[in-house]
């Protein structure tokens, strides 16, 4: 029997999954052979560790949820289980997300492989796969379905199911998060008020999932069956203990996510005022040395009453656009064998 649960169980109570650690160790090494093939190919702009960071942290949540004592108890305790939902929906696939581990194979990758990876992404079944429409119809039908239908059941009888079902929630929130949280080569290019309102129009489902096993009976689907020890809660409280972490935790992460999106959006706004600024200051810089260099260019309607020519230290845009046309004019009169 398992001892009581609580975090001291989660660090200590480890259960050994040989397609789980395999999975994670070809991705892992997948993915280091793409970071040292950028550093070997371009030594001045090498992979950004960040990256790297945040694909092995979404590594670590999968063995973290399978393997632990989360994955141990999850037949057990119905509320644990959906812990591990949460962390293979909706924890692990932004952070590999944030990896960009489709941008490191094409940065890494030569012909023909390069070749092949590219049409692959941008293939009729990679475009709907990544379609923002499908990805948000799996998310709801995965979490309405594993956990308010007659399959919470039969995961609770099969482990086959039961394993499935954790590859499945890890691939859907994968396809679901990818348009919304990623920066990767596919087709699709969503604008930030529109991936910030896919997470809004989402978060209801895991609200309604949640409240629905809290207010689940004994015929409910998803009931813990099955001896149990003395210190496990009653199946009912189980399962309304599960709904409450359903809707209070999954809706935390939902929020936690629009607030990435939000942050994305603001940064982005930054940088493209920023590079408006820069070109905007290199535009009157330039235009600026040309009336200084001819102070005659301008010609005396534009010379600004206030300040003397040689007192003045900025020049508006009429000053400009003189100087601009009278350095044109020159150039045609040099050019104009007639002149």
């Amino acid at each position: 029997m398992l001892p009581q649960f609580g975090i001291l169980a989660v660090v200590t109570q480890w259960q050994f999954a040989p397609i789980v650690t395999g999975f994670v160790v070809v991705l892992a090494a997948l993915y280091g052979w793409g970071v040292v093939r950028v550093a070997r190919r371009h030594p001045a702009r090498p992979w950004p560790v960040w990256r790297t960071a945040l694909f092995g942290a979404g590594l670590a949540v999968i063995v973290i949820a399978t393997q632990s004592g989360i994955g141990a108890y999850d037949d057990l305790l119905f509320y644990d289980h959906m812990i591990q939902h949460l962390m293979l929906l909706m924890v692990a696939p932004p952070l590999l997300i944030a990896g960009q581990p489709l941008t490191l194979l094409l940065h890494a990758s030569r012909n023909p492989l390069h070749t092949w990876a590219k049409r692959a992404l941008r293939s009729r079944v990679a475009s709907f796969l990544t379609w923002p429409v499908f990805g948000a119809a799996l998310y709801a039908l995965a979490v309405t379905a594993a956990h308010l239908t007659g399959l919470a059941n039969l995961v609770e009888r099969n482990q086959a199911v039961h394993n499935t079902e954790h590859a499945l929630f890890l691939i859907i929130g994968y396809l679901f998060f990818l348009p919304i949280l990623g920066n990767e080569p596919i087709r699709w290019r969503l604008s930030y008020p529109i991936r910030f309102v896919l997470l809004v129009l989402l978060m209801p489902i895991d609200t309604f999932t949640g409240v629905a096993l809290g207010y689940g009976s004994a015929s409910s689907p998803g009931v813990p069956v099955g001896p149990r020890p003395a210190w496990a809660p009653s199946p009912v409280s189980d399962l309304h203990t599960g709904g409450a972490v359903m809707w209070v935790a999954g809706d935390a992460i939902m929020f936690g996510l629009m607030m990435v999106v939000f942050l994305m959006w603001a940064r982005d706004e930054r940088a493209s005022v920023n590079g408006r600024s820069f070109f905007e200051r290199a535009r009157r810089e330039n235009l600026a040395t040309l009336v200084a260099s001819n102070p005659a260019a301008a010609g005396p309607s534009v010379v600004s009453p206030v300040l003397p020519t040689e007192h003045r230290t900025t020049i508006d845009d009429d000053e400009h656009l003189a100087a601009y046309n009278a350095y044109l004019a020159r150039l045609n009169r040099h050019h104009d064998p007639a002149s």
